[in-house]
């Protein structure tokens, strides 16, 4: 599958921007170490870890210098990776269509999200209300998949709703001026909206979903040497198992990096379920990883995105995952 167009040009402009604002904190920028261009999204999920390995020094024990770049979306990560800009990125369940069609690696499972939402105007009060009115969403993201989602269970599709792709800044601003009816999108930046619309409407859920799971993940170019990517991996780990221990102050870490204020970040980790490292070799190991990237994978296949559900096993690379841990 193609990521579209609008997408493409999208990373392009995204990429150029991430060069000049590199988000490595404390020492790291400092440290002589091996190079690693990591992306993430501004929220607790994408920078969570990222901003434990910082302040626990975890890359510099794997010889590692990390420089972060920001970017809105998984899907422009993806695209990073393929062009080379990028070493390792982060993606949210929506975005998992795109390892599973090649264009990376899954190297760590984060954490299980139900951050997202399809959200209406005042006034608009269930999915059957959006028909044949606009609704933005970034394409090939958990928003959508969350759209999609809703549209299923209500029996419709998309052709019954008029669907306008838009990145997701796009989606705020349009949503906030009434350009839009509803939204395929996720917390915080629901959080930024009620702030300017308090009347508006959750008509959907990821939270409906409670015979599906949604997890977000680390993604590497595919490529990587093995070496470079099971050091990664311990430092996701290690970072992954301080923030299991530690979550407020976890909370309080990533508000650091982010520059965000701790009550949204707070606000915005209720939407996450975090575990640790030793449960997620275990997850790994008795198949249930696989079970939920199964379970996506047939949902994409259902959105046209995949023409069929690979195994696993062919994008995510848990055999890696489980040997990195306790070296």
């Amino acid at each position: 599958m193609r990521i579209p167009q609008r997408a493409l040009t999208a990373a392009t402009a995204v990429s150029v921007l991430a060069l000049s604002v590199t988000g490595c904190s404390g020492d790291s920028s400092a440290d002589s170490g091996q190079k690693v261009r990591f992306g993430y999204i501004s929220d607790y999920n994408g920078a969570s870890l990222l901003a434990i390995a910082d302040k626990q020094g975890l890359w510099k024990e794997q010889g590692l210098s990390p420089e972060y770049k920001i970017f809105t979306n998984g899907p422009l990560q993806i695209q990073a990776l393929g062009a080379g800009d990028l070493d390792f990125g982060y993606i949210g369940p929506g975005a998992m269509w795109l390892p599973a069609s090649g264009k990376a690696k899954v190297v760590a499972i984060n954490t299980l999200a139900h951050a997202d939402r399809v959200i209406a105007q005042p006034g608009i009060t269930s999915i059957a209300d959006l028909k044949g009115k606009k609704v933005g969403v970034p394409e090939g993201t958990s928003g959508e998949m969350a759209l999609n989602l809703a549209l299923q269970k209500a029996g419709m599709t998309a052709k019954d709703i008029e669907k306008v792709p838009m990145d997701p800044s796009t989606v705020v601003s349009a949503f906030v001026s009434g350009q839009i009816d509803g939204a395929g999108l996720w917390y915080p930046l629901i959080d930024t909206i009620k702030k300017r619309k308090p009347g508006l409407q959750e008509v959907a859920s990821t939270e409906d979903f409670t015979d599906k799971a949604f997890p977000t993940a680390f993604v590497g170019a595919n490529g990587t040497g093995k070496g470079l990517t099971t050091k990664v991996v311990k430092v996701l780990q290690k970072a992954n198992d301080w923030r299991a221990a530690h979550p407020d102050e976890s909370i309080d870490v990533a508000a650091s990096l982010l520059k965000i204020d701790r009550k949204a970040v707070a606000a915005d980790a209720r939407n996450v379920k975090t575990m640790s490292t030793a449960e997620l070799v275990a997850a790994t190991e008795n198949g249930t990883v696989g079970s939920w990237l199964d379970g996506l994978g047939t949902f994409f296949v259902g959105t046209g995105q995949l023409e069929k559900a690979p195994s696993p096993e062919t994008y995510y690379d848990g055999d890696l995952y489980t040997k990195a841990y306790g070296k």
